[in-house]
């Protein structure tokens, strides 16, 4: 498959099998981050691999986190809320934290390290895809809590920019039509 194929063909697969993929597989993934473009060479990701029980840590840590967050935390509404939260990251049985530090060298800006993390993401989707395996990008609340980034062992200023989800297809991958580029792309002395 060319890199082109596997761009178009990517898709983010929420559901998934729980076989957990190798280790080998894991770190082809890494190894794929580690050759993402980042500025001045700085290379400011880190990465933290989740599987079994410290899924189910990190959730309750989260969905805690989100209690103290609600107004009532009691309501039916509120407690399904806090269910999705505790068992979110156990739907993969492979979880890669991705973060970006802090910039290290005066004439890299934090921006571009987070750029850079967001590259090696990208990067491990990409090879996820050829390797057949299942792969989604996460956020959410979690990502900017002080909490979960304390567990994890990060610094308060490090940023998480994904959440990596790395398992097997439990669905077939769904047809997806990106808006044409040309409604997005604008030509500025692009001579016709």
């Amino acid at each position: 498959m060319s890199v082109f194929e596997t761009i178009k063909n990517r898709r983010s697969i929420g559901k998934m099998t729980p076989e957990r993929p190798s280790r080998q597989q894991i770190e082809r993934l890494l190894e794929a981050a580690t050759h993402a473009p980042n500025h001045h060479n700085a290379q400011p990701w880190k990465f933290i691999v989740l599987a079994g029980k410290a899924r189910e840590e990190l959730g309750a840590l989260m969905a805690e986190n989100l209690a103290g967050r609600l107004e009532d935390s009691h309501s039916e509404k509120a407690q399904a809320m806090l269910n999705k939260e505790r068992t979110k990251l156990v739907r993969s049985p492979v979880v890669i934290v991705v973060a970006a530090e802090m910039p290290r060298q005066p004439n890299v800006l934090e921006i571009e390290n987070i750029e850079a993390a967001a590259a090696a993401t990208q990067n491990m989707l990409l090879l996820g895809e050829e390797m057949g395996l299942a792969c989604m990008w996460r956020t959410g609340d979690a990502a900017y809590d002080a909490r979960v980034k304390q567990w994890l062992g990060l610094a308060p200023e490090e940023h998480i920019v994904a959440f990596l989800y790395a398992g097997f297809p439990a669905i077939p991958r769904l047809e997806r039509k990106p808006i044409p580029f040309e409604e997005k792309t604008t030509w500025i002395g692009w001579e016709a």
